[in-house]
């Protein structure tokens, strides 16, 4: 008879150079070998423009990119279960091609 495997201790240790930021854009990239997200923050700079300025380039694997998903969804359904739904203004989303959110 076996024993389950014990999942391993994980210990979560901040590097000297780990930051937190706000971003209120991402732009995704994707191809065979992985993910790319971009962080950035849109600043409006005309009445029909606007700059965004990215500050973080992050790539994932595919799996990584996956379990996030999943994460994200986990999370959001949660959020909603305890504060209502999030609604997304007309003009955001993902482009079909590109990926590009704000």
């Amino acid at each position: 008879m076996s024993q389950s495997p014990q999942p391993p201790k994980i210990d979560l240790v901040q590097r000297p150079d780990y930051r937190e930021s706000y971003a209120n854009s991402v732009q995704v990239r994707a191809n065979l070998w992985d993910f790319f997200l971009m962080f950035g923050i849109v600043q409006q700079t005309g009445q029909d423009s606007v700059t965004i300025h990215n500050f973080q380039g992050i790539y994932l694997s595919p799996q990584q990119a996956k379990a996030l998903l999943n994460v994200l969804q986990q999370n959001i359904k949660e959020y909603e279960g305890a504060f209502g739904e999030i609604r997304l203004e007309p003009s955001a989303g993902a482009a079909s091609s590109g990926g590009f959110l704000q």
